[in-house]
């Protein structure tokens, strides 16, 4: 344990931030497994690939991904949806 006072400090942050980063991770994973377990039932999966890309982008601005594999994620996705057919084209998800 750090004897320093701000030291102190910084562990605390530290475990406060890692905690609130660990969530956000995981909510964005939960969101691509839903998205994903959608496609092999052939389900209209077009809110659960706007809340995907929500929850990538959210991580995104927390800088808990980079914009690159966020990129790439996204267009993985894309690219399974188009493939199975599951998300209907032009539709805006309020």
């Amino acid at each position: 344990m750090p004897i320093i006072k701000s030291a102190r400090k910084r562990v605390k942050v530290a475990a406060k931030q890692s905690a609130n980063n660990a969530k956000t991770k995981r909510s964005m994973r939960e969101a691509i497994k839903a998205f994903q377990a959608a496609l092999t039932t052939k389900k209209d999966t077009t809110k659960l690939q706007a809340n995907a890309f929500s929850a990538i982008d959210t991580a995104v601005k927390k800088n808990i991904v980079s914009k690159n594999r966020a990129a790439r994620k996204k267009k993985q996705l894309n690219t399974a949806s188009k493939a199975t057919g599951t998300t209907k084209p032009g539709v805006k998800v309020a």
